[in-house]
């Protein structure tokens, strides 16, 4: 499984806004020249994390956009759902999705599968992802090498 481009890009547009929390707002400019990313696609991500309740957008003098609620109340799950719809590895859970869903042993399972990914991109919080934690363990894992 892969996420889309779309969905990168809001994980990594959420982790720079998240990053600013208690520093004020920031504008969607701002976000793409410190992430390196286009800015009519961080515009674009933009719109859907606001639609989804991550982000607030503050207008006016000092506008500008936040975080909706505290990043370490934010997962990794919410970020790609608000991009990718409900997380799931494959579409025959859907109404008639697939020709063979008549004689199908696996189906069943699906719903089974598809929790314990978004279980496991829920586990991750934003916080995580804005803090120096991994590339510090990462540090200290070489040096004990």
């Amino acid at each position: 499984m892969r996420l889309s481009n779309l969905a990168d890009y809001a994980v990594v547009t959420m982790s720079a806004a998240a990053r600013h929390c208690g520093g004020g707002r920031v504008s969607s400019s701002e976000l793409a020249a410190e992430t390196g990313l286009p800015s009519p696609t961080v515009q674009k991500v933009v719109t859907k994390l606001t639609s989804a309740g991550l982000l607030r957008s503050v207008r006016g003098a000092g506008g500008g956009l936040q975080l909706a609620r505290p990043a370490a109340a934010i997962s990794v799950a919410d970020i790609v759902e608000a991009v990718e719809g409900p997380i799931a590895l494959t579409q025959c859970l859907d109404e008639h999705a697939c020709d063979y869903e008549a004689g199908c042993s696996v189906k069943p399972h699906w719903p089974v599968i598809n929790s314990a990914l978004r279980g496991a991109l829920a586990a991750i919080p934003l916080t995580q992802l804005t803090s120096d934690q991994l590339h510090t363990q990462s540090a200290r894992e070489k040096e004990t090498a």
